[in-house]
């Protein structure tokens, strides 16, 4: 007989969305009436029930830097977290098939009757419910003055992201839901998250004083590290990431170095479960520029700017970089624009 989750190969949702292992043994008995049900572990047509996120700096931040109060404030939050993730769940208790044809009775995620209600879906572990977090780099940097990558400093970076698991596994057992730990994308949460700091906490060099925080368990942008370290470090923080997690390498123009893209590719299915390299594809309009478009600071506003030509004119500049798990083409808040601009090489 198959054990839970060994074996079986499935993917994640694009950006890094992660489902759990399927627990039911028998692929749920096909209570969502699957048109091709074959007894095998299901993963295909699952579902997500959504993500509350605790803002790991708000909660080293409010301990001042004391241990003791740093774990109670830590639960306090969680507790805070797991109550807002229960009203998502029971908001959702009780929809109608109805509402949503093309998922719930079409199959998309089920096949249920029309006038059915999902609730049964909601329970056992067919779908998850994610607790997201974000900014281990600056909780840690704060509580120890040091980088999660120093050595001294790594295992208490680990602690934090076992104890957010351990939480997961008790409302596990409480509400039988799949309860799963997520990296959040925070795309443009990180200039949300940064204000609220800023505000309550006022400017603290090296934790507040940018205007983002550093998205999941990622090491600071500005760190420098090479690709590798980079990713064997962050393999260890991505096992503890189960419910969605997403690594990422920035390097330069690889078109004429092909064979170093091929060595972190090796590398990153030998180390990591999923990561990616980030290159940057930028054109300007109006002279026909198609090198890195330049962010550049005027009165304390980031702007983007062509370096040929200077044009600031964003409906005639295309600007491709990834936000956090997709490769966006839009323009960016002033917190993600300046983490994107903080952005070190690691190749």
């Amino acid at each position: 007989g198959e054990t839970e989750g060994h074996g079986d190969v499935y993917t994640c949702m694009g950006c890094r969305s992660f489902l759990t292992p399927d627990r039911s043994g028998n692929g749920w008995d096909n209570i969502a009436n699957a048109g091709n049900y074959d007894g095998k572990p299901k993963y295909y047509g699952r579902f997500n029930q959504g993500v509350v996120t605790i803002n790991l700096v708000d909660v080293a931040l409010s301990s001042g830097g004391d241990l003791d109060k740093f774990w109670k404030i830590f639960d306090e939050r969680l507790e805070l977290c797991h109550k807002a993730l229960m009203c998502r769940h029971n908001r959702l208790k009780g929809t109608l098939s109805d509402a949503a044809p093309i998922l719930w009775q079409y199959g998309a995620l089920a096949r249920l009757k029309k006038g059915e209600p999902i609730d049964k879906l909601l329970y056992g572990g067919y779908s998850t419910i994610s607790l997201g977090y974000a900014g281990l780099y600056e909780c840690c940097k704060y509580m120890t003055g040091r980088s999660h990558t120093d050595p001294v400093a790594k295992p208490f970076a680990l602690q934090v992201m076992q104890h957010m698991n351990d939480a997961c596994q008790t409302w596990k057992k409480q509400h039988d839901i799949d309860f799963s730990l997520y990296g959040t994308p925070l795309e443009s949460t990180t200039y949300k998250f940064a204000k609220c700091l800023q505000k309550r906490f006022g400017i603290i060099p090296g934790i507040t004083d940018k205007n983002y925080i550093t998205n999941s368990y990622h090491v600071h942008v500005a760190e420098q590290i090479d690709a590798f370290t980079k990713l064997k470090f962050e393999s260890e923080f991505q096992k503890l990431s189960p419910g969605g997690a997403i690594s990422y390498v920035e390097v330069p123009n690889m078109q004429d170095n092909l064979e170093a893209v091929i060595k972190v590719m090796q590398f990153i299915y030998e180390n990591i479960m999923y990561a990616e390299l980030n290159t940057k594809s930028d054109y300007c309009q109006v002279c026909g520029y198609d090198g890195e478009i330049s962010i550049v600071e005027e009165d304390g506003k980031l702007i983007w700017e062509c370096p040929k030509c200077h044009n600031r004119d964003q409906n005639k500049l295309n600007v491709a970089r990834r936000t956090c798990g997709y490769i966006g083409t839009q323009f960016w808040n002033q917190g993600r624009t300046q983490e994107i601009k903080d952005r070190v090489l690691h190749l």
